[in-house]
């Protein structure tokens, strides 16, 4: 009896102790999910609001958001310039690499032998890990020239005297421009959404493929009627991980853009973005307003990002909706 007790308490402590494990497990992960998801960006939130007071009293939000000009000589700042020229390049960009790193994802996990599949997979990754200053280079000193002196003046004498759609190719084809810009982001962004979409296309049950081509299906209709409504969600995934990448993106940008503070009128006109703005003129800021004015930039592409990739998961939720109907 003293043996069968004594093991009992044994249990009832080590009991004791997994279950306070348990519960100590559960409140840090909790914290951490909590901070990460919810706190620490409410924390930066609130830290950039608190830089950028000195700029928001005296530009409010509205006029500095609609304004076009900056002027630091005169300290008059607005942003207008900076925010049409980040969201035209980033959804120029997504729009490039969706359909691109879709038909990756599908010639690796449907189309592709097995001694290929690894090879092409290898590869993709490996762009993901290219520093963004790289591709910067590479788009300035190689794509550049190949822009400005081959596609882009093809590009305007193919297209420019259509009307309304003309308009996008006028102006002096120099290569530092949006379309430059915007080319070199989606082949940056391209891989991370390639890489996502794959993993969940190998994720979709191969009885579902098999039925499907047991009921006559070709291998496209089991692509467009199978996979692609299965993965939604992990096109969705890639899609807001992409444009979140591009929104982000700095030196790439800098490269490329040619860092004029206009509203881009065609696809040949250079521009700036939010990123290459801060990049640029953060050690200059040599007044407080100044300063204040580009951390309240900075809040607004904190704000631009939160519209965006929220626009982007509504989006995507209707189209994943629509797919699985």
């Amino acid at each position: 009896m003293e043996i069968v007790s004594s093991t009992q308490e044994k249990l009832s402590t080590v009991k004791t102790k997994g279950v306070f494990f348990e519960v100590l497990v559960k409140f840090a992960l909790g914290f951490w999910a909590l901070f990460i998801g919810l706190l620490f960006p409410l924390l930066i939130a609130l830290i950039l609001f608190y830089e950028s007071r000195l700029a928001i009293e005296k530009f409010g939000f509205i006029h500095f958001l609609t304004n076009a000009n900056w002027d630091p000589v005169n300290e008059d700042f607005g942003a207008l310039t900076m925010i049409v020229g980040t969201i035209i390049s980033t959804f120029l960009a997504v729009s490039i690499a969706t359909p691109i790193s879709i038909g990756i994802a599908i010639f690796i996990t449907e189309l592709a032998p097995k001694w290929l599949k690894p090879i092409v997979s290898g590869a993709i990754e490996l762009l993901a890990a290219i520093p963004s200053i790289i591709y910067g280079m590479w788009g300035f000193f190689v794509i550049t020239p190949i822009m400005a002196n081959k596609v882009e003046p093809w590009l305007q004498a193919t297209f420019g005297n259509l009307p309304l759609v003309g308009a996008l190719f006028s102006g002096v084809p120099t290569g530092v421009d949006v379309l430059t810009t915007s080319l070199v982001l989606s082949i940056m962004i391209i891989p991370f959404m390639a890489s996502v979409v794959r993993d969940s296309f190998n994720m979709v049950p191969s009885i579902m493929k098999e039925s499907a081509y047991g009921l006559g299906a070709t291998q496209w209709e089991v692509i467009r009627q199978v996979v692609i409504p299965y993965t939604a969600s992990g096109i969705a995934g890639g899609l807001i991980l992409s444009t979140g990448r591009a929104l982000g993106e700095t030196m790439a940008v800098t490269f490329l853009a040619g860092n004029n503070p206009q509203i881009p009128k065609s696809l040949f006109d250079s521009f700036t973005t939010i990123t290459v703005a801060l990049a640029n003129q953060f050690t200059e800021a040599d007044t407080d307003i100044y300063l204040s004015s580009l951390y309240y930039l900075s809040m607004l592409l904190f704000l631009v990002s939160f519209v965006m990739l929220s626009i982007a998961k509504f989006m995507v939720l209707r189209l994943e909706k629509r797919w699985k109907v």
